[in-house]
């Protein structure tokens, strides 16, 4: 049965959307069986795989709202095992959608829980794959609040600056309301630091950061490449567009982390 692993961090340009495209090449190239969910509104992991909108005939939103079914959802992307389930900008409103379809579900008497749609439909596939990584929205909303109720884990990336865990304390509190509400089984998987520069301050916010997390920090350290931040509007993972930058090695080292975290060796490695 595949990990879900949702990549959440409430406040925008951490490398949330960065970590989702290129971590989940890289468990591809590693040769696990992956499927990326975008579930943020502006769709850019869906585009920074290569998938153009406009030709997504169903994405996540037609999922949630059962329009679509999720198996007829999956598109396979051009990156070795990885499959995506897409998104774009129908699925800003989605939330007054599923309070609706909740309630007209009440009335006539059938089950529909709006809190854990995602889940619901993640356990249909759950099993085809080895790893499903949820790329959320920055916000703490219902499509954040629907990863945290499907996943088994929650990956933070963390930006190695002043203001690094200023929020951090809401998204611990949302995660700690999501176990006693909708997923007592939910676990921190990891906290990835980001979009590293070498500078005195960077090396104090790793130091406050690891003392705050611990042994939950990785390892691998992401640091700031203009190459990294390029690829995606290329389509492509950082290891296609560019496999011999530091960025690909190291995403690559952070699956290798993701991958021995959950007691499973690489098939390049067996």
């Amino acid at each position: 049965m595949g990990k879900v692993i949702a990549i959440v961090n409430q406040k925008g340009g951490v490398g949330k959307t960065t970590t989702s495209i290129n971590l989940a090449a890289s468990l591809g190239v590693l040769g696990k069986k992956v499927l990326m969910i975008d579930l943020d509104p502006q769709g850019n992991a869906t585009t920074g795989v290569g998938v153009d909108k406009g030709d997504i005939s169903s994405s996540i939103y037609e999922v949630l709202t059962m329009k679509s079914s999720i198996e007829g959802s999956i598109i396979k992307t051009k990156s070795q095992n990885l499959s995506l389930i897409p998104a774009y900008l129908n699925l800003a409103g989605v939330d007054m959608e599923l309070i609706e379809l909740e309630k007209k579900a009440k009335e006539k008497g059938y089950s529909f829980n709006r809190v854990t749609r995602l889940k619901d439909e993640i356990l249909k596939i759950k099993d085809n794959y080895d790893y499903i990584l949820i790329d959320c929205p920055p916000s703490l909303g219902i499509l954040t609040t629907n990863a945290l109720a499907a996943a088994n884990s929650v990956l933070i990336p963390v930006q190695c600056e002043y203001f690094a865990l200023e929020g951090i304390m809401q998204l611990i509190n949302t995660i700690m309301l999501a176990q006693r509400k909708v997923n007592p089984n939910l676990e921190i998987e990891g906290v990835l630091l980001t979009m590293f520069s070498n500078t005195n301050l960077g090396v104090e916010v790793i130091e406050s950061i690891k003392g705050f997390f611990k042994e939950r920090v990785y390892n691998t350290i992401i640091p700031r490449l203009v190459r990294l931040a390029e690829a995606p509007s290329h389509g492509k993972p950082i290891l296609e567009y560019e496999p011999r930058n530091k960025g690909t090695i190291a995403y690559l080292n952070l699956a290798k982390e993701v991958i021995n975290r959950n007691g499973t060796e690489e098939e390049g490695t067996r």
